[in-house]
């Protein structure tokens, strides 16, 4: 794709990040009315849970395809699919089906999410230049914080004045938008091929990705990321003071995004990538691990935030920083797409089962054991990294 690289082109990567925001939403929209569900879908039960997991378990199973099939069939035609294709289940969505094919318009939403997800960022680390990407990666690491925000402040009112389909056609008109202007500013580009890959390409690019330290650092850090972050929000409110607990609760998400887009950024234009993120998983662990001792303490949970807001960013700048063909990024983060499912699937009820069977400051001690794992295997990775560079 001829995007210079001699300038940022600022105007794309606020409308890339806006079409993330879109990407989001796909799990935003069915979180925040899921209370809600139960009356559009009667009798569908326990399966309900279904509605949000079905989008993350597309993006387990097919992230890394995701990163071959985005490189090959380019950037641009995969994001505009993923938009249309999203554009498509949102308003067929509002016509509030019978629950089975709602189910399976979710899974629809997933591979479109997962389009979404691996084309966008890579498209804005191709239209950044370098000393510009880290800013510019760590604005797109805050899709899924603000997405959610404005969701409950604008999103909510909507369901209440017009209904729940209302939200979901209006997701629809928010991603066809983003179609349409990305449609405009993007240029065309020759695909490398419209094959799809075999399954023992699909197979052997796992193995590339997950031995490379170059294509799987920042996934594998991203695991212990997401293991955490929703998990944290999720189980940490029962031990919150009543009387700061909703405040605490609505800080949370902006302390992130906020300690992501400041010292975040200035960190990132003093040190690598990889490095601010090993200090935000070293300070969110000792947050935690302080956490077990005053468990609840408003302070420390708001710290903790903010170390993690340095992960969140600076993961996403990793990925150019580490890997400089555009289609190594693809794949970079179609692995960051599914360990990120991984973890977010995979966190919240481990955690829980510690809680319930050890109390919070167990959890909260193995909880900062994770995240320390999460330094130690970026230590590990730069190790192989300067070994094989000087070999």
């Amino acid at each position: 794709m001829a995007i210079a690289r001699d300038h940022t082109d600022w105007r794309l990567v606020w409308v890339l990040w806006g079409a993330g925001l879109g990407a989001a939403a796909q799990y935003g929209k069915v979180s925040v009315v899921f209370d809600q569900l139960g009356t559009l879908f009667p009798g569908a039960g326990t399966a309900l849970g279904w509605a949000v997991s079905l989008v993350g378990g597309v993006g387990i199973v097919l992230g890394i395809t995701a990163g071959v099939v985005v490189a090959r069939i380019t950037l641009r035609r995969a994001l505009l699919f993923g938009l249309w294709l999203g554009a498509g289940v949102s308003f067929f969505q509002a016509l509030s089906p019978a629950f089975s094919l709602f189910l399976v318009s979710r899974v629809l939403e997933g591979v479109s999410h997962l389009a979404m997800v691996v084309a966008a960022p890579t498209l804005i680390a191709k239209c950044s230049t370098y000393r510009a990407q880290g800013l510019a990666l760590t604005l797109w690491g805050t899709f899924f914080g603000v997405a959610f925000a404005l969701l409950v402040w604008l999103g909510l009112p909507l369901v209440d004045a017009l209904g729940v389909p209302a939200l979901f056609a209006a997701h629809g008109v928010y991603l066809a938008v983003f179609a349409l202007v990305l449609g405009a500013l993007l240029p065309r580009e020759d695909a490398v091929s419209a094959a799809l890959p075999t399954a023992r390409e699909v197979l052997r690019r796992h193995l590339r990705v997950y031995r490379s330290p170059w294509l799987g650092a920042p996934a594998a850090g991203w695991l212990f990321y997401t293991f955490c972050f929703v998990s944290f929000i999720t189980l940490i409110p029962p031990v919150l003071d009543p009387g700061q607990r909703a405040a605490i609760l609505a800080a949370i998400p902006l302390v992130s995004i906020a300690s992501s887009m400041t010292l975040g950024v200035w960190m990132l234009q003093r040190m690598s990538a990889v490095s601010v993120v090993q200090i935000g998983f070293l300070g969110a662990a000792c947050c935690s691990v302080a956490l077990a001792l005053v468990t609840g303490d408003a302070l420390l949970c708001l710290a903790l935030t903010a170390a993690l807001g340095l992960v969140q960013g600076a993961s996403f700048a990793a990925v150019p920083e580490l890997n400089e063909a555009p289609e190594n990024q693809a794949l970079a983060n179609g692995a960051m797409a599914q360990t990120g499912n991984i973890g977010n699937t995979l966190g919240t009820p481990v955690l829980f089962f510690l809680v319930t069977s050890a109390g919070y400051a167990a959890m909260l001690v193995v909880f900062g054991l994770v995240l320390f794992a999460g330094f130690a295997v970026h230590a590990f990775l730069r190790r192989r990294r300067t070994i094989a560079a000087t070999s």
